[in-house]
């Protein structure tokens, strides 16, 4: 049987694609203050900005590319069975090629009912607008998980962390809960990597291998840790 290898990826991954990470120092997103376009109460109080904002990133979406690391993850289902858990709404690992994929903050080239979240649609097309409904009449909206709203995928994530026998992090700076707590469920003793550049306190790196390059680089090296003398 092979091994289990699960790989939470954050912003860091999908950022050497050109898209922007969601949330700079200054606390915006591309000029849009999170509060203004990433909430519910965003939503009931200008629900054409909050399209205007996801269309454009959905427009970004469809622009990009998978790079290096996205291409090596997947390539990696070669040697193991491989689950990727994405705090990215972009859907960059399907395209590179990854066939488990669990979006923990919910993907941008989806839409679903305002009035029910189990009625979710593909989109092919970049602008979503107002008068767009669902069939049961309400308005369409991205299928996102705003700040202030739970994230349902979050147990299932769990569930799938506890069975890693590797556990790897890719570009996420491990701040954003409750996703970030990912990597304290992990079984004590099993290989933990984190690849990026950036620092991280004690208690995260605590039997931690911590590559501290960004996505394409930190992955290219342990690709190759990864598959020496494993048989396919």
């Amino acid at each position: 049987m092979s091994k289990h290898i699960v790989v939470f990826t954050g912003a860091g991954v999908s950022a050497e694609s050109g898209l922007k990470t969601f949330r700079d120092s200054d606390g915006l997103w591309e000029n849009y203050p999170i509060e203004e376009v990433a909430t519910p109460e965003a939503w009931k109080r200008n629900p054409e900005l909050v399209l205007e904002f996801y269309n454009l990133r959905r427009k970004q979406c469809m622009e990009a590319q998978p790079n290096e690391a996205h291409k090596l993850i997947a390539e990696l289902e070669k040697y193991y069975k491989v689950t990727v858990i994405t705090q990215n709404i972009d859907d960059l690992h399907e395209r590179a090629g990854s066939s488990n994929v669990i979006h923990l903050h919910g993907e941008i080239m989806k839409v679903r009912s305002s009035v029910d979240e189990n009625l979710i649609y593909p989109i092919n097309k970049w602008n979503l607008e107002l008068g767009e409904k669902c069939e049961k009449g309400s308005q369409l909206r991205p299928h996102i998980v705003w700040f202030g709203e739970p994230v349902p995928m979050m147990p299932v994530a769990i569930g799938i962390t506890q069975t890693a026998d590797i556990f790897i992090v890719v570009g996420s700076s491990l701040v954003v809960y409750p996703a970030a707590s990912l990597l304290y469920y992990t079984k004590s003793g099993i290989p933990k990597y984190l690849i990026d550049p950036g620092e991280f306190s004690e208690s995260v790196l605590r039997e931690v291998i911590h590559i501290k390059k960004k996505a394409t680089e930190g992955m290219r090296e342990l690709f190759e840790i990864l598959t020496k003398n494993v048989w396919v």
